[in-house]
């Protein structure tokens, strides 16, 4: 078989490989640079998140409302641009 240095090299490359990783990718500047601008192409910006849940029936009911006319003025404006698109054919 492999004998005292094959395990000694093993060993070593053992210790290496997640050392090396966290040093690597522990670095904030390599976090700033790569997972950043990932994470805000991922994920919704925080002024478009609810930052505060409601827990109470009332503010369940308010953001239900909120939503649904935000759903609303949203349909209209793209009803009102597609009528006007056709309104240009």
């Amino acid at each position: 078989m492999g004998g005292p240095n094959l395990e000694v090299f093993k060993f070593s490359l053992y210790l290496f490989v997640p050392i090396a990783a966290l040093v690597h990718f522990g670095d904030p500047e390599w976090y700033r640079r790569h997972v950043v601008p990932y994470r805000d192409k991922l994920f919704p910006s925080l002024d478009r998140t609810i930052q505060r849940i409601p827990t109470d029936q009332s503010g369940v009911r308010e953001e239900l409302a909120r939503i649904k006319t935000e759903r609303l003025a949203k349909r209209a404006a793209r009803e009102a641009e597609e009528a006007e698109a056709k309104a240009k054919e």
